[in-house]
C-alpha cells in the first residue's frame, strides 16, 4: 500500500468564506491526509461567526489572532510563523495554504524550496504571483459553481423525466430557445490561464515528443507543472478526456491489454502512407546470336 502524504491545512479566515470548507477538505483528501487543520482569525469579530459551527464539525483548530492596529493584518504573520514551525518539525510532506492574499507568495516559495508539495486554494481574485508560487492551485469559487451547476442539471433531468411520464411537453431553455450569450471575462477571471494558452501548449508538447503520441495522464501532469491553476473544472469539464476532445487537432486511441490506457496523438500523424510512384515496365528486347559457319 502506498503511504499517503501528510498535509498541514492552514486557512486564512479573513480571506476565505465558510461555504468553501467542504471543497477545501475534499481537495486535500485527493493528495493525502490532513494532519494539521488550523484556521486563523479574530474570533471576537462578527465576520468570523459563520465559521464557528463548521470548525467543530470538521475538527479544525481555531487560532485566535487579535488585530493590533487598524489596517494591519496580523493573521498573515501568525500563519507564516506556524507554517515555518510545522516545516521544521518534519511531520508533514505538504502544505495547503487557503487564502486569496498575495502575502503568502514568499511563504509558498520557501516551502517548495524545502521539498514540500504546496497546494494553494482561493478565489479567482487571487493574484497571479501567489498562484505561480504553488505546485497546484484550486479556485474555490469555480469548484462551488461547478458543484451547483451539476446539482441543477441533475434536478432538471429528473424534472424532465417526471414531466415526460405525465405527458407534459419539455420546456425550452431560456424561453426563446437561443443559446446563452458569451460574456467577457471579469477582472477576477483574468488571472486564470486562458484555454487558448492551454491549447497552444498542448499542440507544442505533441510536436516536441518524438513519436508525436503521449499518454493522456502525462499530458495532464505536464500541464499542471506549467500552469499551477490548471484544472479541467475551471473550463466546465469533469474529466481530462472531455477537455482534450475540445481540441480538433487531437486523435484518441486506447492501448494495453485491457484497453484502459488512453493515448493522444496529432491528427494525421503516422497514418499517411506515402506510396512510391510505379515505374512503367520497359519491354525486353530479344537478342539473336549468329551461328558461326562451319569450315
Amino acid at each position: 500500500m502506498v503511504e499517503e502524504k501528510r498535509f498541514a491545512v492552514l486557512i486564512d479566515a479573513d480571506n476565505v468564506s465558510a461555504k468553501y470548507i467542504k471543497y477545501i477538505l475534499d481537495e486535500v483528501s485527493n493528495y493525502g491526509v490532513s494532519t494539521y487543520k488550523r484556521i486563523y482569525g479574530d474570533w471576537t469579530s462578527p465576520g468570523t461567526a459563520s465559521w464557528k459551527e463548521i470548525l467543530l464539525e470538521n475538527s479544525i483548530t481555531p487560532v485566535q489572532q487579535y488585530s493590533y492596529t487598524v489596517g494591519k493584518n496580523a493573521t498573515d504573520s501568525a500563519m507564516i510563523i506556524d507554517a515555518m514551525d510545522i516545516l521544521y518539525s518534519a511531520n508533514v510532506e505538504g502544505f495547503c495554504i487557503v487564502s486569496s492574499d498575495s502575502d503568502f507568495t514568499k511563504l509558498s516559495s520557501r516551502l517548495r524550496e524545502s521539498g514540500m508539495l504546496v497546494v494553494g486554494m482561493g478565489e479567482k481574485k487571487t493574484p497571479k504571483p501567489f498562484i505561480a508560487a504553488c505546485n497546484q492551485f484550486k479556485y474555490l469559487d469555480v469548484l462551488l459553481e461547478s458543484d451547483e451547476k451539476n446539482a441543477h442539471e441533475d434536478n432538471s433531468e429528473k424534472t424532465v423525466r417526471q414531466e415526460s411520464k405525465k405527458g407534459i411537453p419539455e420546456a425550452v431553455p431560456n424561453g426563446n430557445g437561443k443559446k446563452p450569450v458569451k460574456t467577457e471575462k471579469t477582472d477576477d477571471q483574468k488571472s486564470m490561464t486562458d484555454i487558448e494558452v492551454i491549447k497552444a501548449t498542448v499542440h507544442k508538447m505533441m510536436n516536441e515528443v518524438e513519436a508525436q503520441s503521449m499518454n493522456m495522464g502525462e499530458i495532464g501532469n505536464r500541464l499542471v507543472k506549467r500552469y499551477p491553476d490548471f484544472d479541467v473544472r475551471n473550463y466546465g469539464d469533469t474529466k481530462l478526456s472531455k477537455f482534450l476532445k475540445k481540441f480538433d487537432f487531437l486523435d484518441f486511441n486506447t492501448k494495453g491489454k485491457d484497453g484502459t490506457s488512453m493515448w493522444v496523438s496529432l491528427k494525421g500523424e503516422g497514418k499517411e502512407v506515402i506510396e512510391e510512384p510505379v515505374q512503367p515496365i520497359q519491354p525486353q528486347r530479344r537478342t539473336y546470336r549468329r551461328k558461326a559457319k562451319k569450315k
